[in-house]
C-alpha cells in the first residue's frame, strides 16, 4: 500500500502523462484505511472547490470527490439525460486509465433538478438541471479496502499535485478537528399557510377526478449562530441514520446534503435494481407501540393506495427495459430511526442493454415523489407548490466507465449554505387527505435533518 506524496504523486503523472496522447489520464492506487469523512473534511482545506460524499445503504462502498477535473451540464427539460450519456462517454474514450492492479476506474458524480421547467430560485445557484463531476480525486472504500484514483489533464499541473499531496500529507497526520456545530439562532417555516391551501386546493381536484394523487413539498430555513461543516453534519447523518444511503454535494460553498432510505435504480452487470417506497408513519416509543403503528400502516387504506401508484408505475418502467422483472405482491416494512415506510424491492434482468441513465429517466419522478399521473401531476406542482424543489426529491448517485452505477431519491435533505440550511419534506395527498395530518406527517419527515442538525424540535 502507498501513502501519497507530492514527489510520489509528480513521479507518477510524469511517467504516464510520457506514454500517452490521450487528453486526460486516470491511475490509481490502494492506500492504507482512512476515515471517508476526514477524508471529505479535508478537501475544503485543501482549496477544493467541489467535493461530495456518497455510501450505500449498506455502508459497503463509499466514495468521496475532491476537487473537479470535468464537468457535464445540462440545463432545462430537452435531452438533460442524453447529454450527460454521450458527454460521459465522450470523456472515458479521452482518457488513458491506469489502474495499477486495483478495479478502480474513473467515476461520474452529481445529480438533477427535480423538474427543469420549475421556476428557479437564487439557492440553487450551483446546481443545473443536470450537473456531474469527474472528481481530481477519489476514495474509493469497498468492503473496507480503500483506494485513490487521481484523474487529470494529461499536461502537467504542478500547483494541482501540490495541492493533491497537501490533501494526502494532512490525511495521515494524526491532527483531529472540530466536528461541533454552531447553535440555532432563528428558525422559519416557509409560506406555511401557502402550502396548506395547496393541499386543500389538490384534495379537491383529486375529488373531482383530475388526478388519483399529488406529492406537495414545503421547506423550513434555520440560522445558526455560525457557518455549518458539512463534514460535521455528515458524522452525526452516519452515527444517526446507518441503513440510509448518505449524501453531499458541494459547489462553492452550497452543499447539498442528506440520508435518503429510498433507492431509484441501481445497475450491477445485467441486474437492475429499484425500490417502492410510498406510505410511512412515525416509529414507536416503545417495542408495542412501534408494531401496532407498522401494523396499521401495513393495514391503512390510503398508504396502500400511495404505494400501490409506486408499485405499478416503477413495475412498468423496468418491464420496458428488462425481462423478468421480479416484484412481490405484497409490501413489507422498512423500519428507519424516526420513520417507518411500506417497501417492495424490485429486481429485473437487463437484456437489452439499456443504460443506467436512461432507467433514470425512465423513472424519475416516481409517484412516490410526483403523483399520478405524472404529467398532470408535475403541472399542479409547478403551479400550486410555494417552492423551488431543486434537486430536492430528484435523481443523486453515481455511474462508472462499465455503465455501473446507483442513483438514491435526494429525500430527507437539506441545503447548507454558510451559516443557513434549508430542509425539505413532502407528502402524498389523495382524495382522503387531511391537510393538518399531511402536515403533521412532513414534520416527521424533517426528523432526520433536524438531529443531524443538532436542532430539537422544541427549539
Amino acid at each position: 500500500m502507498t501513502i501519497l506524496s507530492q514527489h510520489k504523486i509528480q513521479e507518477q503523472w510524469n511517467a504516464i502523462a510520457r506514454s500517452t496522447s490521450a487528453p486526460f489520464v486516470s491511475w490509481s492506487e490502494t492506500i492504507p484505511a482512512v476515515d471517508p469523512i476526514r477524508f471529505f473534511m479535508l478537501g475544503a482545506r485543501s482549496s477544493f472547490r467541489s467535493r461530495f460524499y456518497w455510501s450505500d445503504r449498506f455502508n459497503e462502498t463509499i466514495y468521496v470527490g475532491i476537487g473537479c477535473t470535468y464537468t457535464i451540464v445540462a440545463k432545462g427539460d430537452e435531452q438533460r439525460f442524453a447529454t450527460v450519456e454521450n458527454e460521459w462517454k465522450r470523456f472515458i474514450e479521452r482518457t488513458a486509465i491506469h489502474s495499477n492492479g486495483t478495479d478502480a476506474i474513473p467515476l461520474l458524480f452529481g445529480g438533477f433538478s427535480f423538474d427543469p421547467l420549475k421556476r428557479k430560485s437564487g439557492q440553487w445557484h450551483h446546481f443545473s438541471d443536470a450537473k456531474l463531476i469527474v472528481p481530481t480525486v477519489l476514495l474509493s472504500v469497498k468492503k473496507g479496502k480503500a483506494t485513490v484514483t487521481v484523474t487529470l489533464p494529461s499536461q502537467q499541473y504542478e500547483e494541482i499535485t501540490e495541492r493533491i499531496g497537501q490533501l494526502f500529507s494532512m490525511l495521515y497526520d494524526g491532527h483531529l478537528f472540530s466536528s461541533s456545530l454552531p447553535p440555532l439562532i432563528q428558525y422559519e417555516e416557509r409560506r406555511k399557510r401557502e402550502w396548506m391551501e395547496a393541499v386543500e386546493k389538490v384534495i379537491d381536484r383529486i375529488r373531482k377526478g383530475d388526478f388519483a394523487k399529488v406529492v406537495l413539498a414545503r421547506e423550513e430555513r434555520f440560522t445558526f449562530a455560525g457557518r455549518l461543516e458539512a463534514s460535521s453534519v455528515l458524522e452525526r447523518l452516519r452515527e444517526q441514520q446507518p441503513t440510509s444511503y448518505l449524501f453531499a454535494f458541494e459547489q462553492n460553498g452550497s452543499c447539498f446534503i442528506g440520508a435518503s432510505p429510498e433507492q431509484l435504480v441501481k445497475k450491477e452487470g445485467d441486474i437492475c435494481y429499484s425500490t417502492c417506497l410510498a406510505g410511512s408513519i412515525r416509529r414507536g416509543k416503545t417495542i408495542r407501540e412501534d408494531e401496532e403503528l407498522g401494523h396499521w400502516l401495513l393495514q391503512d387504506e390510503k398508504n396502500l393506495q400511495e404505494h400501490q401508484f409506486v408499485v405499478e408505475m416503477i413495475k412498468e418502467a423496468m418491464a420496458e427495459a428488462c425481462e423478468n422483472v421480479h416484484i412481490p405482491t405484497k409490501p413489507q416494512l422498512l423500519k428507519m430511526r424516526d420513520i417507518q415506510h411500506l417497501y417492495t424491492p424490485v429486481v429485473g434482468e437487463n437484456r437489452r442493454n439499456v443504460s443506467l441513465v436512461s432507467l433514470v429517466e425512465r423513472l424519475h419522478p416516481t409517484p412516490a415523489l410526483g403523483g399520478t399521473p405524472r404529467e398532470k401531476a408535475l403541472a399542479t406542482i409547478r403551479a400550486l407548490e410555494p417552492l423551488d424543489r431543486g434537486w430536492y426529491a430528484a435523481p443523486i448517485g453515481w455511474l462508472d466507465a462499465l455503465g455501473n452505477g446507483e442513483f438514491a431519491v435526494a429525500i430527507r435533505s437539506g441545503l447548507l449554505q454558510g451559516n443557513e440550511a434549508s430542509l425539505f419534506a413532502g407528502c402524498g395527498v389523495v382524495g382522503d387527505s387531511d391537510p393538518l395530518s399531511e402536515y403533521e406527517e412532513t414534520k416527521v419527515k424533517l426528523k432526520p435533518m433536524l438531529s443531524a442538525l443538532g436542532v430539537k424540535r422544541d427549539e
